[in-house]
């Protein structure tokens, strides 16, 4: 059967693509790494990336079907960085948004610690181009004026640190 023969409930179908778009947002899990410095972690997206290219990031990503929020959230830190959670700390926050790509999501982002050697991380090939550890005053990094979702990594950073407390700890 061609896709032009096929029909719905409200006749048939005319043309030869059909776009699924979810009526419910993407969840996504982010983790926020602190190192003993009490710095975070935050990684720049690849330029070929479909999602917010060449922007500074969490480490994080989509559930996958069937997993919880730490389940994805430990897969993506092995994932990106080759480190393995050993701690969740405290949740930052969950944060609504709509991607570059017109979805939405929902974020829910924690503070986490690993195990591993912190000055080589092993980014995720094709993915990421390049690491820092920040500081609290060094989160101008972040502001990259693109589009409306801009500020909101700063903003995410910004709650951990004070989480963190003046310690980092």
């Amino acid at each position: 059967m061609t896709p032009a023969e096929r029909t719905t409930s409200a006749g048939p179908l005319t043309g030869g693509y059909c776009f699924w778009v979810p009526t419910e947002p993407l969840h996504c899990a982010g983790a926020l790494i602190v190192n003993p410095q009490g710095r975070l972690f935050f990684q720049r997206r690849s330029p070929h990336r479909r999602l917010f290219a060449n922007c500074w990031d969490i480490v994080g990503g989509h559930l996958e079907p069937g997993e919880t929020i730490e389940d994805a959230l430990r897969r993506e830190v092995t994932e990106e960085t080759g480190w393995r959670v050993v701690e969740i700390l405290e949740q930052v926050g969950e944060y609504r948004y709509v991607g570059d790509d017109g979805l939405p999501r929902v974020e829910t982002d924690w503070l986490v610690r690993v195990d591993g050697d912190l000055t080589a991380p092993v980014l995720e090939a094709g993915k990421h181009t390049e690491y820092r550890w920040l500081g609290p005053d060094d989160l101008d990094l972040l502001d990259e004026h693109r589009d409306v979702n801009d500020g909101l990594i700063r903003r995410i950073a910004e709650r951990a640190f004070v989480l963190l407390g003046p310690t980092g700890s």
